[in-house]
């Protein structure tokens, strides 16, 4: 007979992996489902210097700190690419992995953001040569040469410093005439002789050259002058979106993407909780996302006590 878990968590973000410590701790049978490498968005992090506790610390440390915390606490680990969840007539939920299904009592949503697409033209052509969203995968490759960086948020201005490290020279485009990020990522990027400002501009192109990147065409969007920037290596922050493509039938999103809780963490779906990145919140922090997730496990908990003992 096919196992029943008491709780399924799709993602194994910061979410997800502090949910199923505390799940596990109160003795639920407990799977995390995961398509990529434990950690979420802190794997591609270079440092993260705002989590209590940790003055300064590597997203992929961290990572692999919660993965082993989990771990030692009895949840168990499954790769999955979780393609649709379902809900049966007695409750269970059916989490469907294409090759293979998960059947729990209860499930927890943790599947956080995807990085948003330029969709420009040479984007999807260039991508992998070139074109990444991760620097901390990827910014070795650059090593000495030009690169770009789109967007003024804190992940682009982040990225920026850790690649200035590396490269000849990077340059930082953005549509509006300030940044978006923390005072303190500002004030470290505008200190750095390597990193220059191309203002109030957008990306109309990326340019190949023998295979690859060569270049990136870029318009101001107040002289409507267009030009090109040499560079090898491009890196896209300009914002995320929710991975919620698999619970579309279950409608608990909203107009955005996001998955609608209330303060349980408790979607409209009896049984159905969501933690992290991925639901409808003003502050996307790893310190949110553990908080969500304990809420949620706990949640998770009362709710099979309460209605399947």
């Amino acid at each position: 007979m096919e196992k029943i878990y008491d709780l399924a968590i799709i993602g194994a973000g910061p979410a997800g992996m502090t949910a199923a410590i505390y799940a596990a701790r109160a003795s639920l049978s407990v799977v995390m489902i995961e398509r990529g490498a434990p950690g979420g968005q802190m794997v591609n992090t270079f440092e993260i210097e705002n989590y209590t506790g940790f003055e300064k610390i590597s997203g992929p440390d961290l990572s692999m700190k919660m993965f082993e915390h989990a771990q030692a606490a009895g949840a168990e680990y499954a790769y999955g690419n979780v393609e649709n969840v379902t809900v049966a007539e007695d409750g269970t939920k059916i989490i469907d992995c294409g090759d293979h299904t998960v059947r729990a009592k209860t499930i927890i949503v943790a599947t956080g953001t995807k990085h948003r697409l330029l969709n420009v033209p040479g984007e999807s052509e260039l991508s992998g040569r070139g074109i990444s969203w991760c620097a901390v995968c990827d910014g070795a490759f650059f090593r000495g040469k030009k690169v770009v960086v789109i967007g003024g948020g804190d992940s682009a201005v982040e990225e920026a410093i850790y690649l200035a490290g590396l490269v000849e020279k990077v340059t930082v485009i953005h549509r509006r005439d300030e940044l978006r990020a923390q005072k303190i990522l500002q004030e470290r990027a505008f200190a750095d002789d390597k990193i220059e400002f191309v203002w109030d501009s957008v990306v109309e192109s990326f340019e190949e050259t023998n295979g690859k990147l060569g270049a990136v065409k870029v318009k101001n969007v107040k002289t409507d002058e267009v030009s090109d920037i040499e560079a090898e290596g491009a890196f896209i922050y300009i914002g995320l979106d929710p991975i919620t493509d698999m619970i579309k039938e279950l409608e608990v999103t909203d107009e955005a993407g996001y998955i609608t809780v209330d303060h349980a963490m408790m979607t409209p779906v009896p049984g159905v909780f969501a933690a992290g990145d991925v639901i409808s919140k003003e502050l996307r922090q790893v310190v949110t996302a553990v908080n969500d997730g304990a809420i949620a496990a706990q949640s998770a908990f009362k709710y099979i006590e309460t209605n399947l003992r």
